[in-house]
């Protein structure tokens, strides 16, 4: 008897089949059950790993044995002519016809029943989203765009486990010569690496970044040898387009990136990306290791870290003076070190200009440093200035979600708001996990007096980042100016800037009518902050009536060159004074009258 007929015969096949079709509806009731209870990604592919195991033993087990009326027996210890495989058989057929029609029922429920109920179901809460971002409620995109990757942080893997920097400057880099391409969109950075540290599936990320695919990988260090490992998975179906593991000495980590990047061109080319082969820029690896760890600083924003940045940054540029992402990293460093009160604003202003034309000499079309010249202009009130250099940056980079984010702000400075909106609602379609995008959002929509909209952006901010700086204090005013006193106090109560959640409750105090407890704390408020921020006393000023003062305050934030001053001109607790005739004259001499400005050629064409 053959191999074959006997299979048959001591009815293996048929408990595979009917093991398969089981195992089958399992996976499929596990898939629901682990989605709905957000289990990590693992424990998916653990049910996987254990049916297949199963599948194995199974077989083995019905080779070996045979169910008797005395039960189940050895198959060897069976006589054959007592045998009665054949009655086994024939109930095996009818449980593998139940269990098929079972199966088809499920398919047929899930396509023509579950299937359009789960769209209904989503349907309203994409226009949630939609409408969080502050437009009209629209049809949602009908599909993931197919051209489209989300780079995550590499994972580091080396034995100590402090070569984080290096994984996540590989990833950073990876993600910046892909966003070259122009047929390929790429998720930003802000959203790629919020996801770093936590278990996350893939159909998640694909889902809230609105992304095909992902990159992900890990890296590990040891001496001047590094390991590589990436892959590139299809976020509908799961599946692993390409992956590689590169051994290699650190000297070769430029080709590593551009051998990734060139593989995830050759594994989607057919709709993606043609012939184009994205370009690595090089410098030495020394400069290059030390670049990425003060990337590393500077991503700290505290002051000890942006001290180690700029040290690192200077070092890496004495071995490499020519690398322009080091110029442009030290730029921001120093506007950093403005902002976090190291240095006096202004200068840091000029050291960072002068770092950023560093790059521009070595590389005029790098954008990087044209995007912060741009934005530096916009902070010190000269806005043809910016206008021209974030004009250039656009050409370069039409689709960078950051510098259209800096050219929102800078076409609100022009007397044009709801233009900011529609490209703030741009990027935060574009990098939608990014807190300070929802928060810029909220700020033009605050501008725009659209308090609904304001607080969604600002709710969705905070529900990325719970504590985000200025956060609260915009949603607190956005329900102040709606009349909910209630509601606005307790925003402003959780705001974690001191100045501003002092002053919000200042407001509130006063529209409350508790005027001895407004005068008070409004005395205290002078004090402390009068020659800090002198705008933010003459808020108060307008909110209260008194007009003298504020444009007191004012002069004092001119004279003081106060940072942000621009932002003044769209602050609606000032609206009391746009009638004044003091208040044109304040704008003239500082970013300029509105026919001045509406003579800055200044247009953003956004990509599809």
């Amino acid at each position: 008897m053959s191999l074959f007929e006997e299979l048959k015969r001591r009815n293996v096949i048929r408990v595979g089949i009917a093991y398969v079709v089981v195992a089958w509806l399992l996976l499929q009731v596990a898939d629901i059950v682990l989605n709905n209870v957000a289990a990590p990604h693992w424990v998916f592919y653990a049910v996987l790993l254990l049916i297949g195991i199963g599948f194995v033993l199974v077989v083995i087990f019905s080779w070996a044995f045979e169910l008797t009326p005395e039960g189940l027996k050895r198959e060897s210890e069976v006589d054959r002519s007592q045998s009665i495989t054949g009655v086994t058989g024939r109930k095996l057929d009818r449980l593998i016809t139940g269990l098929l029609v079972l199966a088809l029922a499920y398919f047929a429920i899930d396509k023509f029943v579950l299937g359009p109920q789960r769209e209904a179901a989503q349907a309203p809460a994409t226009a949630t989203a939609t409408q969080a971002a502050g437009e009209s409620a629209a049809p949602a995109e009908p599909a993931v765009p197919d051209r489209s990757i989300a780079v995550l942080p590499f994972i580091d893997m080396s034995p100590n486990h402090d070569q984080e920097y290096f994984s996540d400057g590989l990833s950073e880099e990876l993600m910046n010569v892909l966003a070259k391409v122009p047929e390929l969109r790429v998720a930003a950075r802000t959203s790629a690496f919020f996801y770093k540290g936590k278990e996350v599936r893939i159909d998640e990320v694909g889902r809230e970044l609105h992304v095909g695919h992902v990159l992900e990988g890990s890296v590990r260090t040891a001496g001047d040898r590094i390991r590589v490992t990436a892959q590139l998975i299809k976020v509908d179906d799961g599946f692993h387009l390409w992956s590689e593991t590169y051994d290699r000495t650190l000297d070769d980590v430029f080709a590593i990136q551009e051998q990734i990047a060139a593989a995830v061109a050759d594994a989607l080319k057919v709709t993606l990306l043609g012939e184009a082969r994205p370009q690595v820029s090089q410098t030495s690896p020394e400069a290059y290791a030390l670049y990425l760890q003060a990337r590393h600083f500077q991503d700290q924003n505290s002051q000890d870290g942006l001290t180690k940045a700029k040290d690192l940054y200077l070092q890496a540029l004495e071995i490499a003076p020519d690398y322009p992402a080091a110029w442009v990293g030290l730029a921001g460093t120093y506007r950093s070190m403005g902002s976090n009160t190291m240095m006096p604003i202004w200068e840091a202003y000029r050291q960072s200009n002068n770092a950023a034309y560093r790059a521009l000499a070595i590389d005029e079309n790098f954008a990087p440093a044209l995007a912060i010249l741009g934005e530096t202009a916009v902070l010190t009130n000269e806005p043809a200035m910016a206008a021209s250099h974030l004009r250039r940056a656009l050409e370069l980079e039409p689709a960078n979600p950051e510098i259209i984010r800096q050219a929102a702000t800078l076409v609100e400075v022009l007397g044009r708001p709801e233009e900011a909106i529609r490209l703030l609602q741009f990027v935060v379609s574009r990098d939608p996990v990014n807190a300070d995008a929802w928060a810029a959002l909220g700020r033009s929509c605050r501008v725009t007096r659209h308090w609904d909209d304001a607080i969604a952006a600002y709710q969705q901010a905070l529900s990325l980042v719970p504590n985000r700086y200025g956060a609260w204090q915009g949603m607190g005013e956005s329900w102040l100016f709606k009349g909910d006193l209630d509601k606005a106090m307790e925003a402003y109560a959780k705001e974690a800037d001191e100045e501003y959640r002092a002053k919000g409750l200042l407001l509130v105090l006063y529209q409350q009518g508790k005027q001895a407890e407004f005068d008070t704390a409004f005395a205290e408020f002078r004090e402390r902050w009068g020659a800090v921020w002198p705008a933010e006393i003459a808020h108060v000023y307008a909110w209260i009536g008194d007009q003298d003062a504020a444009f007191e305050m004012l002069d004092k934030s001119v004279q003081k060159n106060e940072e942000g001053l621009y932002q003044q001109f769209y602050q609606p607790l000032l609206a009391s004074l746009h009638d004044d005739p003091r208040w044109a004259a304040l704008r003239e001499r500082t970013i300029g009258g509105a026919e001045t400005l509406a003579q800055i050629p200044f247009e953003v064409d956004l990509p599809e």
